[in-house]
């Protein structure tokens, strides 16, 4: 089992690392058709970048031209890769489809692998997700590193449920379900939860992640808000209005800017005033997004702003 350092030898040791895919995004839209870089674990990992925090991300892409470019965009907001994340061939790719509200559904072309691992130093915080936590063989390394930070420091969990490349709802449910006892917090949005679940609403469906073992459970609703619950406190938390251009990209960065409040926490209590302060930091990053075409999560200086 090899050890990951950073591809940067002078690199300083992150406060995130972030586990999953990264792939090209192509848009389609009725204005034409645009790739850039993508991928849910990806995009929380630009994210947090924007935000200042120092973040690494271990993934796994080609050395081709998509695979330059997603490491170029990452290396623009100091994002930088842990060594592991290149190796020889193509880049996965999913195709999102515009609809005339902004909201996008998507195809894939995607391999997730990643060797035997183990991270030579833990950060304060590791973030995974997405078809990285579901896909062999991929999967089974990063169980096995949210097993070797289980108890060491925070782990959070957005499962970002994409049907198309899942087996059965009842297999992916045991997937998650099984992983859930290995985090912290977990994120989820509404149309994921009533995937996993769907006889129970949203408050059923936190209680039982909660039961599980996770210390907070989040679930998005698009315009109607979010709600953000502890076994010892729930809140509903609005939304923060905005003109949609697209929907690329907004639980992502909800998600950045959930995780960059928890590291300016600590492990302090989340008591009803700090879940407030956390979901409306991550509801603004979120409206943020959706006014602006693609997945671009605001800085922190806009957030900032936004917060005023």
């Amino acid at each position: 089992m090899s050890k990951l350092p950073s591809t940067d030898p002078s690199a300083s040791i992150p406060e995130v690392i972030v586990i999953g895919e990264a792939l090209t995004d192509i848009v389609v839209s009725p204005t034409g058709t645009v790739g850039h870089p993508g991928g849910s674990p990806m995009n929380v990992a630009y994210g947090l970048g924007r935000l200042g925090v120092a973040t690494a991300l271990l993934t796994s892409i080609g050395d081709d031209e998509r695979g330059l470019a997603i490491e170029n965009h990452l290396g623009g907001v100091g994002v930088g890769l842990l060594s592991g994340s290149k190796t020889p061939g193509k880049t996965s790719s999913a195709v999102a489809s515009l609809a005339a509200d902004g909201s996008a559904s998507y195809e894939f072309d995607v391999r997730w692998t990643l060797e035997p691992t183990a991270l030579e130093t833990l950060p304060k915080l590791i973030h995974t997700g997405s078809i990285a936590t579901f896909l062999a063989p991929g999967a089974t390394t990063v169980r096995t590193l949210l097993q070797q930070a289980n108890g060491q420091c925070v782990v959070t969990y957005d499962p970002n449920i994409r049907p198309a490349l899942l087996g059965s709802q009842a297999e992916a449910c045991s997937i998650f379900e099984d992983l859930v006892p290995l985090t912290d917090v977990v994120k989820l949005s509404d149309e994921d939860a009533a995937w996993l679940y769907p006889t129970l609403d949203a408050q059923g469906v936190a209680a039982r992640i909660l039961r599980l073992g996770a210390e907070l459970v989040v679930v998005t609703m698009g315009a109607q808000g979010s709600l953000l619950a502890t076994t010892a406190a729930e809140l509903h938390v609005p939304a923060v209005s905005s003109v949609v251009a697209d929907t690329i990209g907004a639980g992502d960065s909800y998600m950045a800017a959930l995780i960059h409040g928890l590291l300016d926490r600590g492990r302090r209590e989340l008591s009803n005033e700090a879940l407030a302060t956390l979901g409306r930091a991550a509801s603004a990053a979120a409206a943020t997004t959706v006014r602006r075409h693609g997945a671009n999560p605001p800085t922190l200086h806009e957030l900032s702003e936004m917060l005023v």
